[in-house]
């Protein structure tokens, strides 16, 4: 049966206890509530000879309350062939933006019905959209949708939603819906361009100043055209001479990316472990860990001499290569499984550490590790990531 109006308190239930004095045996049942209108569906079982009497009390009941109620016969055949599907493959889809449109809604069902998927529910998973221009510049919007079945082709699939993505200003993100999605535990974050919004490097280099002839060296080793090691040793040398005392200046004014306070505070309180693993350096990469609470810090340690920086670096330098191998160390150490560990970047380095992670998401990133990520977040800040592990703003 499918019950349809206004929601008020205590619906479900008087239908159900109508079920109750009947012995119903109830197979499956669903409700959902938008803007206070009610819809709910039961699937019962019962002997031929009570269905009418039942069918009556509740036409009777439905009439009392003032909501509508259908009834459709279901044959055994049909509800065997329902409990067959059970099996299938289920996925997550997750729309995220500053708001979501009917017409990105559209373009991803309609590829959702051209790969044989069947949705199972739709859900918003952020607080209502303030009105107003000033509101979506500001807001967040996130809808997840549940679909079940084996896509014709999941590359193709996965190939399409990135177009989308591109075009009408949403992320869309596609997550197997196993166990290790709902129990993710470990994240590693790049930190340059990821969670500041700017390369520390870069801003040495203006001190020094050789902003200019730094800092495009720096986006074409974020480009992937240069090899990050050869880049990097390029670039700390002509730090040669910089006082130590203007990286206190520069961490103290460091440009927080947005979302990185809210998403820190929640992934802590859900019981996350947390990482920066950047070739950048370690001085900002602790001070970011004692203002936010990160857990690990592998970063490149610059070698200072009588206060000033000699333009070398001590120890290994942690490149692309080094940061997959990190995040795999983290999740022995925390005895997780790779598939729940994420991890969040935004340059050609990041790359083999978004590959090795159970779920990689390119971070406002260059078109090269876009195209090679699984998602990608484009749209809203780092609080976003929130939404691709299903959490939702009334929960947090």
């Amino acid at each position: 049966m499918n019950i349809s109006g206004v929601d008020k308190p205590g619906v479900t239930s008087m239908l159900t206890d109508i079920l109750a004095r009947y012995d119903a045996f109830i197979l499956d049942i669903g409700q959902s509530n938008i803007h206070r209108s009610l819809s709910l569906g039961i699937l019962f079982k019962t002997t031929s000879d009570l269905s009418g009497n039942i069918m009556k009390e509740l036409l009777f009941k439905a009439c009392e309350i003032d909501v509508n109620i259908r009834f459709t016969p279901i044959s055994a055949e049909d509800y065997m062939r329902w409990v067959s599907m059970q099996g299938k493959n289920r996925y997550i889809i997750t729309l995220v933006g500053r708001r979501v449109t009917s017409r990105q809604i559209t373009n991803v069902t309609n590829i959702v019905t051209e790969q044989g998927l069947n949705i199972d529910s739709i859900k918003r998973l952020t607080g209502r959209i303030p009105l107003g221009e000033n509101g979506v510049q500001t807001s967040k919007a996130c809808i997840e949708l549940s679909v079940r079945g084996t896509p014709k082709d999941r590359g193709e699939m996965q190939s399409a939603f990135i177009d989308l993505s591109n075009n009408l200003e949403v992320d869309i993100s596609l997550q197997s819906d196993d166990i290790y999605r709902r129990c993710r535990r470990l994240i590693c974050f790049d930190m340059d361009s990821t969670l500041i919004e700017t390369e520390v490097i870069d801003e040495l280099a203006e001190r020094a100043g050789v902003g200019a002839e730094v800092r495009a060296i720096t986006e074409s080793a974020m480009r992937g055209e240069i090899d990050f090691q050869e880049s990097f040793k390029r670039r700390v040398a002509m730090l040669k001479g910089l006082d130590v005392a203007q990286m206190q200046d520069i961490a103290e004014k460091l440009p927080i990316t947005e979302g990185l306070e809210r998403l820190m505070t929640v992934l802590k309180r859900v019981g996350f472990k947390t990482a920066i693993l950047s070739g950048g350096f370690t001085y900002f990469g602790n001070y970011l860990k004692h203002k936010y609470g990160f857990d690990y810090v592998y970063a490149n340690e610059l070698e200072i001499e009588n206060g000033r920086l000699t333009g070398r670096y001590v120890g290994d330098i942690v490149d692309g290569k080094r940061k997959a191998e990190l995040l795999r160390l983290l999740a022995q150490v925390e005895n997780v499984h790779i598939n729940q560990t994420i991890a969040v970047g935004d340059g050609a380095n990041d790359i083999p550490m978004l590959s090795t992670a159970g779920l990689g998401i390119a971070f406002h990133a260059k078109p090269k590790v876009k195209a090679n990520a699984r998602q990608s977040l484009s749209t809203i800040g780092l609080d976003g990531i929130l939404y691709f592990i299903g959490l939702k703003d009334s929960n947090l």
